[in-house]
């Protein structure tokens, strides 16, 4: 092989988000008024759809700066969204007949995560993509706040102003982990290359400072981690990678948290594991 195909290879790794967030609501439940989700337990999650959402955001907005600065070499007609509002399905339908080159050449989330749509009779439909992001969860059980908002203007008939009761919904303070996977088996059937990974990579940091939001206005990825494999195949336990760069709560881990202080993070792997892969990057570090 030679070392531009090297270069072009798209190689199997392994990622954590470790995500802290203060005063925000990270991800709402619309099934609890949108409160952040929470499990029984107490902890909190972020949805892997909802992070997602972000990254789509940023690369469909091509009058963004994020966009302009990351796009400048990339055409925009093949970095579309599938994920997008006001789509026409039967377009869509009719670029993935046949093999689907039309709908791999468009779609960046689409060649990057799958699709969903289910082509009646075609065989190459893409159904799953390169990249599976996890469930982000918190740490410890997380405290919800609840505030109620209020509008100097009215907006009801004979009220001089509004309100919305319990309408603030936030997070006082967590610490998430999300992890990533990326499988290259997969890439010939989405059309996924290494430029798309790469432009994921460069995007990762900067999904929560570029689209902040009144209840998300302090969420941040503290830490990135990326870690390709030896091996096509992998070369070391996934888990056991998860596991070691997770963060722990020194005291009280069944409370919730005040500050990122309160927790001990891993500043990389044990040489243990190290020996086993390719490499180990911390995103953040790189914006």
């Amino acid at each position: 092989m030679s070392n531009k195909d090297t270069n072009n290879t798209i190689k199997r790794a392994t990622g954590l988000l470790i995500i802290e967030v203060r005063d925000s609501n990270p991800n709402g439940d619309p099934d609890r008024e949108s409160d952040p989700r929470q499990r029984p337990d107490g902890k909190g999650e972020i949805s892997p759809v909802s992070f997602k959402r972000k990254l789509r955001d940023l690369v469909e907005d091509k009058d963004g700066e994020v966009w302009k600065t990351l796009g400048k070499e990339l055409s925009a007609d093949q970095f579309a969204i599938l994920e997008s509002r006001g789509r026409d399905r039967e377009a869509v339908r009719r670029e993935l007949n046949g093999d689907g080159k039309a709908f791999k050449d468009k779609y960046w989330d689409g060649r990057v995560f799958g699709n969903t749509f289910l082509e009646e009779g075609a065989s190459t439909t893409i159904k799953t993509g390169v990249v599976q992001f996890g469930l982000g969860l918190s740490l410890a059980p997380i405290e919800i706040r609840r505030l109620t908002n209020t509008n100097k203007a009215g907006v009801e008939e004979g009220k001089d102003r509004g309100m919305a009761p319990m309408g603030y919904r936030i997070v006082h303070h967590g610490v998430y982990c999300m992890p990533f996977f990326v499988n290259p088996n997969v890439a010939h059937k989405s059309g996924c290359t290494k430029r798309d990974i790469d432009l994921l990579l460069k995007l990762i940091p900067l999904a929560y400072p570029h689209t902040r939001s009144f209840v998300r206005p302090m969420v941040e990825v503290r830490h990135a981690w990326y870690i390709e494999h030896n091996s096509s195949l992998g070369s070391c336990s996934d888990f056991a990678m998860i596991d070691a760069l997770t963060p722990n709560k020194r005291t009280e881990p069944s409370k919730p948290s005040e500050q990122w202080q309160e927790y001990d993070v891993p500043p990389g792997l044990p040489q243990s594991l190290q020996n086993r892969i390719a490499s180990i990057r911390d995103l953040m570090s790189e914006t």
